[in-house]
């Protein structure tokens, strides 16, 4: 099968595709033809050997997939050849395997895709709908009523938070850069957009609250905008860190005087219990049609490079996703 394989730490460039064995089903284990992997930005962190996952070489990327089960080893049950499926590395914590035409994956990491959702779709819930759900509820505690600014809100992880937001009765504010992503924020459910580009944007968001600002903040580039994000979030308010690519001076007497809360989360610390409560819900709403993942860009297997070039870059508007079939 193809696949494709890393010698060597460093950047794209080192995403190179490949010919190796198809992976053989052991006792528990189920083989996945897959049809789309997500591709996540700690793939790309991963990749340059510096993230909190160090893989041994040579690997293959990805641990988010969704496909058709092909072959199921001894003392499988449950899964059967044929059936829809994907993985979530938010509940294996297995970061590697998806960027291939096959994967293998252990039965209890195993899930249906639920009817009338799509293989790129599916392969969306592993990672950004399930950063989302801890951002807003484990640890945001966001609550019917409230107000939630999602400080970039076009990307996989922010549309997935318009959604769950809007769904749990919170009113949502999204930023974005461009023309393309305000709509989209829009289109998803949030009642403003702000364009983050613009000068005075955060005044828009000030002016939506009445001057007290958001209840919550859901932020993406904390490197860029916690300072900013701690001038505007309400007395009592909350801020969760969901995306960092550096350092930023802040002031802590602001969050002293306002007695704000600011919190990180990553989805890899996350409980397989926490991770296995947010799916389930995920899963309920897409089921019943209230969650509807957001593909962007689709790229080939070979165009792995291109995809994590992509999912870097500004101005996102929903998933990136690999699709090994073309």
């Amino acid at each position: 099968m193809k696949a494709i394989r890393v010698n060597a730490f460093g950047g794209p460039d080192q995403l190179v595709l490949f010919d190796v064995p198809d992976p053989v089903p052991g006792p528990g284990e189920v083989v996945i033809d897959v049809e789309a992997a997500g591709v996540n930005p700690a793939d790309t962190y991963m990749l340059t050997g510096n993230y909190v996952f160090r893989p041994d070489l040579p690997y293959t990327p990805g641990g988010d997939c969704a496909g058709v089960v092909s072959a199921t080893g001894p003392g499988v049950y449950g899964l059967n050849p044929g059936d829809r499926v994907f993985v979530s590395a938010g509940l294996s914590k297995i970061m590697s395997g998806a960027y291939a035409e096959r994967a293998l994956h252990r039965m209890e990491d195993v899930l249906p895709i639920p009817d009338g959702i799509g293989f790129a779709e599916a392969v969306c819930f592993g990672v950004p709908y399930v950063t989302a759900h801890l951002a807003l509820f484990a640890r945001g505690r966001a609550a019917r009523g409230e107000t939630v600014f999602i400080h970039g809100a076009s990307g996989a992880v922010g549309t997935a938070a318009i959604q769950l937001a809007r769904e749990a009765g919170l009113t949502v504010i999204g930023s974005a850069g461009s023309a393309a992503g305000l709509a989209l924020v829009e289109a998803e459910g949030a009642q403003l957009a702000v364009d983050h580009g613009s000068p005075g944007y955060l005044d828009r968001v000030r002016d939506a609250t009445e001057g007290r600002g958001p209840d919550l903040i859901v932020e993406m580039l904390a490197d860029v905008n916690l300072a900013a994000d701690m001038d505007l979030v309400a007395h009592s308010g909350r801020i969760v860190i969901v995306g960092c690519r550096g350092e930023i001076s802040i002031n802590p007497r602001v969050a002293m005087l306002k007695e704000i809360d600011i919190r990180g989360t990553a989805v890899w610390n996350a409980s397989r219990d926490s991770v296995a409560v947010a799916l389930s819900e995920i899963l309920a709403g897409a089921a019943n049609g209230k969650i509807r993942p957001v593909v962007g860009q689709r790229f080939g297997l070979k165009q792995a490079a291109d995809a994590h070039r992509a999912v870097l870059q500004p101005g996102a508007k929903g998933k990136v996703v690999l699709c090994p079939k073309g």
